[in-house]
């Protein structure tokens, strides 16, 4: 028995698990390892001979090994469409090995049937992917990695119907964002635990890792004036944030879940904005397994990083971002904090004055500044889920193409 046991947990090697929003950057930007921890999924099982009666030993449990993410975006339309063998196709053609696939969007829309109490009783559950199953074995089949991306504190469908949850302004109205649609509460735990149980539900179905969007407070004078329903000085935005992706977590590591933060790149070293939307990245660092900041160039404003357009330079851009990133987490003198999985920057920010078109060469560039950073995944955004064949940088050079910005 001793020597069973032994061999069992010999075999159950540990795996390394972390965990990538796509809006407009903060304030003028609005135009638009490493935390490792171990898991074991499975118990060992062990054979008892009881009173003659010999007990069968159950198979173990498989580890699930999460990949070095290199990863695109897909809305849960194209997921459900016939452009989604394009899409598959570019995945086994390129260095691509993940998908971040909608499963509960900016309108509050659940992109399949979904059926949990929840969803039963709003009826949010759309049709967008007709056979949910279906589709995460084809994914299997051609060895692409899954991730659930939910989108949390923005919600205009759990706002309507649970209007105790919804972030009201002083005239009484909801509080939106520019497209009209309403946000709920970042402290009220029926929301974590709505959010909590769409992401259960999508471990269920064989997604391998959740990605929580949208995880901040919202910005305006409305949203700043909104009745929070508690004291903000003794119970704080980051402490809101924080406490929701704690609860979450807690809960998705018991089912084997790799749990993502997507943050605002610009909230890796400004206090103010870090204040702004309870995004604290050092101390977030320690809660999820995997940090996604947006470092989208667009998103920074002029003068960042020592240009006037951050746009037009994606390289130097997303190295110096992400060599922040380093340092406020500690990564660079070796302590331990979440794994980094930048969402990059994969269409053309028309709105920003003095813009590049972004095609294959300045996605090769950004790629390239997230290696010679110390990293080594990524996630494509594009909202329309079009991405060039083109880029293949090397692995990692040994110099940084540029020191950029100074």
């Amino acid at each position: 028995m001793r020597r069973l046991l032994a061999l069992v947990m010999i075999m159950m090697l540990p795996c390394l698990v972390s965990c990538g929003s796509k809006e407009g950057g903060l304030f003028q930007q609005q135009a638009t390892e490493v935390s490792m921890e171990l898991w074991y999924l499975g118990e060992n099982a062990e054979t008892e001979q009881s009173e003659g009666v010999e007990e069968t030993e159950s198979e173990p449990v498989p580890e699930k090994v999460r990949p070095a993410v290199k990863g695109i975006y897909v809305t849960g339309p194209v997921a459900g469409s016939e452009r989604m063998n394009d899409l598959i196709t570019l995945v086994d053609a390129t260095q691509l090995n993940t998908m971040v696939i909608d499963v509960k969007n900016d309108d509050g829309e659940i992109t399949w049937k979904m059926e949990t109490d929840s969803v039963r009783e709003m009826g949010n559950g759309v049709a967008y992917i007709r056979d949910i199953h279906a589709l995460m074995d084809t994914l299997k089949e051609h060895g692409i990695y899954t991730i659930a991306r939910i989108v949390c504190f923005k919600d205009p469908v759990f706002a309507q119907n649970h209007i105790d949850c919804a972030l009201r302004k002083p005239d009484g109205g909801f509080v939106t964002d520019a497209y009209g649609l309403a946000w709920v509460n970042p402290y009220n735990e029926e929301v974590w635990a709505y959010l909590t149980e769409i992401a259960q539900a999508a471990l269920d179905v064989g997604f391998d890792e959740i990605q929580f969007d949208y995880v901040r407070f919202p910005i305006g004078s409305d949203a700043d004036a909104a009745d929070y329903k508690v004291d903000m000085t003794a119970n704080t935005k980051e402490q809101a944030i924080s406490g929701f992706l704690s609860y979450a977590s807690e809960r998705l590591h018991e089912k084997g879940g790799v749990v993502t933060a997507d943050v605002f790149g610009t909230v890796i070293d400004s206090p103010t904005d870090i204040d702004r939307v309870g995004q604290n990245y050092a101390e977030l660092g320690k809660k999820v397994d995997v940090l996604s900041p947006m470092v989208y160039p667009s998103h920074y404003g002029p003068g960042v990083f020592g240009f006037d357009v951050p746009d037009a330079h994606p390289y130097d851009t997303v190295y110096q971002a992400l060599m922040l990133s380093q340092k406020v987490l500690g990564q660079d003198t070796g302590e331990e904090s979440a794994i980094v999985c930048p969402w990059l920057q994969a269409f053309t920010a028309t709105w920003v004055s003095g813009h590049i078109s972004y095609e294959g060469e300045q996605i090769q560039e950004q790629i390239q500044a997230v290696y010679d950073a110390g990293y080594e995944e990524w996630i494509l955004w594009n909202a329309t889920c079009r991405y060039p064949m083109d880029f293949s940088p090397a692995e990692q050079a040994e110099e940084p193409l540029s020191s950029g910005g100074e």
